[in-house]
């Protein structure tokens, strides 16, 4: 951390050099025109100017698209080692023989784990607007696991349907039989993915505009004495002497600080691999056990059945806030047990209708919020270009 600690000065002695060379050679003017170039930045959204956003967005993707390619190709000989796996798999896969049932297992678990993987990446990217994929897909899946498992006092569904389709198996079991131990073991794969999702694209490194800010903010915070101000000092100091363990502290607990966390590991010289291996634990074993285990206890079955009558008990409203509730989970007994159709109860449910729309409404935000950001990157790639040319004048 000493060896951090000198490369950190030495970057900061480099930084203020910069900031006194060129024709900005006054610190408030140059922290005035980068407020200014904030500003303008955020301004950049598809409701004030749909134009320019959108072209400022592809050109941004056009860069991008540039970077990976190139990137690609310093890696053309990794790339043609996964390519060449990638052609001895599916010649496996067509080729008929004994191993054909592994190879549909491995399949099946492949892309369950993907798609877990790849909502995590989801939830993650954005630059603070990510996807809540948890709240709209893992949060969900578990509770209807946890459902399931207690009206069927098991968790073997049977597969097929199961994971697309829940249903009780045939056997008859004990009640009270199922464990809260099975209901966590039953999730773990798809829960732990998500977590490995999440942490995947923690370890960008930020720019020094950033690490400017970070600098600010710790000098304001020193001397604040609100609760926000000294929990970011206390991430700080608590990542900079702890170091893995800290990092991993961080990331196991759920809190709006973790990016703090991020931005103080670069700006201290971190290893890569040092963050980004604390990250991955943290995120995919701790804090997802800990999110898993809330939802678990909050869906089961003693716990539902005292919030709808709570629902109930609200004067006036309860008896019909509480009756859709109560359609909706017979509904779900129904199918678990393999009732008739004819005995769900007819016409949709409210609540689903309400939860598929904010599904919609959250991706259309999710995706806006991606054109935003990238056109603001754009922005701020031309913003630092000409500030780059006035220096060199």
């Amino acid at each position: 951390m000493a060896e951090n600690g000198t490369d950190c000065d030495q970057r900061r002695i480099g930084m203020s050099k910069e900031q006194h060379n060129g024709n900005f050679t006054d610190s408030s003017m140059l922290s005035e025109r980068k407020r200014r170039e904030r500003e303008e930045r955020l301004n950049i959204v598809l409701w004030k100017k749909p134009l320019v956003t959108l072209q400022y967005f592809c050109l941004e993707t056009l860069i991008n698209l540039k970077e990976w390619t190139i990137k690609l190709w310093r890696r053309r000989g990794v790339l043609a080692c996964v390519v060449l796996a990638l052609a001895v798999l599916t010649a496996l896969y067509y080729i008929e023989g004994a191993h054909q049932q592994y190879v549909r297992y491995m399949e099946k678990k492949f892309f369950w784990c993907a798609y877990w993987v790849g909502l995590g990446i989801l939830s993650s990217v954005g630059l603070g607007t990510g996807l809540h994929t948890f709240l709209l897909y893992l949060g969900p899946h578990i509770a209807s696991v946890t459902l399931a498992a207690y009206e069927c006092n098991s968790v073997n569904f049977p597969e097929p349907p199961y994971p697309d389709q829940i249903i009780c198996p045939d056997e008859e079991t004990a009640e009270g039989s199922i464990s809260l131990w099975a209901i966590i073991s039953k999730v773990r794969l798809e829960a732990c993915m998500w977590g490995a999702g999440t942490a995947r694209l923690s370890g960008a490194e930020p720019d020094d505009e950033e690490y400017q800010e970070f600098e600010e903010m710790l000098e304001h915070a020193e001397t604040a004495q609100d609760f926000a101000s000294r929990a970011k000092v206390a991430v700080q100091n608590l990542v900079q002497k702890v170091g893995f363990f800290g990092i991993l502290a961080c990331a196991s607990i759920p809190n709006p600080l973790f990016d703090l966390a991020g931005i103080t590991c670069g700006h201290f010289l971190v290893p890569f691999w040092t963050f980004f291996g604390a990250t991955l634990i943290g995120k995919a074993v701790i804090k997802m056990h800990i999110q898993k285990l809330f939802v678990i206890i909050t869906f089961s079955k003693h716990i539902v059945e005292q919030m709808v009558a709570l629902i109930g008990a609200i004067p006036s409203i309860g008896p019909s806030l509480q009756k859709p509730f109560q359609e909706y989970l017979e509904a779900q007994r129904i199918k678990l047990h393999h009732k008739s159709d004819s005995a769900v109860p007819q016409g949709e449910n409210w609540l689903s209708w309400i939860f598929e729309k904010l599904v919609i409404v959250m991706v259309c935000y999710f995706i806006l919020s991606i054109i935003n950001s990238m056109a603001q990157s754009y922005a701020k790639r031309l913003q630092q270009k000409m500030y780059s040319e006035e220096k060199t004048k």
